[in-house]
């Protein structure tokens, strides 16, 4: 097996994405996906600013891993609106354990290519992610 920690390149589309949910707040989420066969991160599905933290958490795989990135409007104690963007090193204990992996052992070199993540969360199920989880990270 390639060393995991540089054998996987990170699609462009990723980086540019990631951009234009940081700056111009264009996707509310992105899931992004292993390709092991290219060896490459790529963008699995892409979140409309609309969308709900349901939505997002709808479309992670029951069974497989995933990274994602996801921006959380909130409002503070003092009222004021605020956004973070969080990664989420998606890991269900059902997915293969080559996919577990290869995903922890890339995780920490895909988020440095993503410049701007705020808040990181890892999950191995879906209570790790509820939406009470994030809102007292994100505060």
């Amino acid at each position: 097996m390639a060393n995991a920690a540089s054998g996987f390149a990170v699609h462009d589309d990723c980086k540019l994405k990631f951009l234009e949910l940081k700056a111009k707040r264009t996707f509310r989420f992105i899931v992004f996906k292993i390709e092991e066969k290219q060896k490459q991160v790529v963008v699995e599905k892409l979140g409309e600013p609309a969308e709900s933290y349901e939505d997002f958490t709808a479309s992670l795989p029951a069974d497989e891993c995933r990274y994602a990135v996801y921006d959380f409007d909130f409002v503070t104690e003092e009222n004021c609106q605020k956004s973070k963007i969080f990664f989420i090193a998606w890991s269900p204990d059902t997915s293969r354990v080559r996919s577990k992996m290869i995903y922890a052992s890339s995780k920490d070199r895909f988020k440095r290519e993503l410049d701007g993540i705020q808040v990181e969360l890892q999950a191995t199920d879906p209570t790790e992610i509820g939406l009470d989880v994030i809102k007292s990270r994100a505060s």
